[in-house]
This record gives C-alpha cells, structure tokens and sequence, in this order.
C-alpha cells in the first residue's frame, strides 16, 4: 500500500471509527468504573434487553424513524426537483425573495422554528400525527434539497431535452429518461441528506409528536438520561447502522455515476 494511501486510511479511520471504540466497549461492558482504562467485565446485557426485554419498543421506533426519515426525503424530492430547476434555469422577479425564504428554516434557531409552528399545528389538527411531524421535518429538509438540485441544474443544459422533444421524446420518458439521469448524483445526495437529517431530528419531533411519535433519538435521549450507559450505547450503535447502510449506497451509486462520466 502507497504512503500517502495509508496516511488518508489512517486519518480516516482516527476522525471517524476512533469515536466509535467507546461506544463499543461501553455496550458490552457490564462493569466498568473510574478510574479503570478498560470495563470491567464484558457481557451482552445490553442487547439482550434491546432485543429481547425492550425489543418491541426499540423496533417500533426504528420503523417509525424510518419511515419517517424516507416519506421526507421522498416529498421533498418531489418538492425540490421542481423548485431547483425553476431556480436553477430561469430567472425572474422575486428570486432573491424566494431564496431569502428557503433559506430562514436553515439559519434560525430549530427550536424556535418548531415552537413558532407548533400552534398552527395544533389548530390544524397536525399535532401528534405522523404527517405533522413529516411536515416539520420538511421544514428544515426541503431547503437543503432545493439548493442542492439548484446548483445541479446550474450547470444544467435545457437544449439536451429539446433534441430529445424533436426525436419523438415524450413528457415522461423526458423526465425518466432524460432529465433524471442527468441529475441523478444530485438526486442522491440529496436524498441521503435529507434521509439522515428527518433520520436525527430530535427536538422538531418531540415538539409535534407531542411523545406519541416515538422514534429511536427519542428513546435514545430517555435512555440517555437514564444513567444506563451499556444500553444507551448499544442503541446508539443501533442508531448508526442504518445511516452507515445509507451512506454505502450513496458512496457506491455516485462512484459508478463518476465512472461513467469519466468514461
């Protein structure tokens, strides 16, 4: 292996995976005190009570954290798609307007974004509902997934679907595949960012989830404060698999798109 290889391995692995060495050997410690260096003694107390003790409660929330984390970033594609090629290929009055507001959601407080929404919320019937959290949610993803789709149709070229138009194209094949193709890398990071993060929102959802939504930060945060380490670190673990499952996909689908653009 080259030099400068393993000095990228190792820097990656001291910034990234060394965090990580505790939260693993604080899940399978069964004792450990100050001021010992290493627990105790090992065992699998924590999983089993995931698994076995709380295993409905903690799967209940990965699924709702789940699915709440895809319909966002599923909305606000379909949302932001739209709104980027508008901004990204047309100008026209207002613009800096519009993007003044996309923009408010990203550098004000979130707590004093959920809060300000959460009485509209509660007139709208939307507190304590999964679409209500979707939405508040979408608050703070929708702009980030905007500007990202913004900046790839900045270097977007609309004369492409035009000869697609002139050689039978329709509508719909136009957008599958035309457009999308095209845009394909910004559709994906997009996604995965919008997918982890709807993923790690805590506050927003505690606010218009009323706790009737319970997602894993949720359970996390009260297992947090439970004084219980081993187990609270072994639902972190929990909590990383599925975005490190998101962002293998992402990394394997933009490298075959950067392939094929070499290419």
């Amino acid at each position: 292996m080259k030099p400068g290889k393993l000095i990228l391995l190792t820097s990656v692995f001291v910034t990234v995976g060394l965090p990580f060495i505790p939260l693993l050997l604080w899940s399978f410690s069964e004792k450990w005190f100050y001021p010992a260096a290493l627990p105790l003694d090992y065992g699998f107390r924590a999983f089993d009570y995931i698994f076995k003790t709380a295993s409905s409660q903690i799967l209940s929330g990965l699924v709702t954290s789940g699915m709440l984390a895809a319909v966002t970033a599923i909305v606000s594609l379909l949302l932001g798609i739209p709104a980027g090629r508008a901004l990204g290929l047309y100008n026209f009055s207002g613009k800096k307007l519009v993007t003044l507001l996309f923009t408010l959601p990203i550098i004000v407080p979130p707590l004093s974004v959920a809060m300000g929404l959460h009485l509209w919320f509660i007139k709208l019937n939307l507190t304590e509902t999964f679409w209500g959290v979707v939405l508040i949610h979408l608050t703070f993803c929708l702009p980030y997934t905007i500007f990202v789709i913004w900046g790839v149709f900045t270097d977007y070229d609309p004369e492409i679907e035009e000869q697609a138009l002139s050689l039978g194209c329709n509508n719909f094949s136009l957008i599958t595949k035309v457009m999308v193709p095209m845009i394909l890398p910004g559709i994906t990071v997009s996604a995965l960012f919008t997918f982890l993060l709807s993923w790690s929102q805590y506050l927003s959802t505690l606010i218009i989830g009323g706790g009737k939504m319970l997602t894993l930060p949720i359970l996390l945060f009260s297992l947090m404060d439970s004084g219980d380490r081993p187990v609270a670190a072994a639902v972190s673990l929990l909590f990383i698999v599925p975005v490190f499952v998101a962002l293998m996909a992402s990394a394997h689908t933009l490298g075959r798109a950067g392939i094929k653009g070499i290419r």
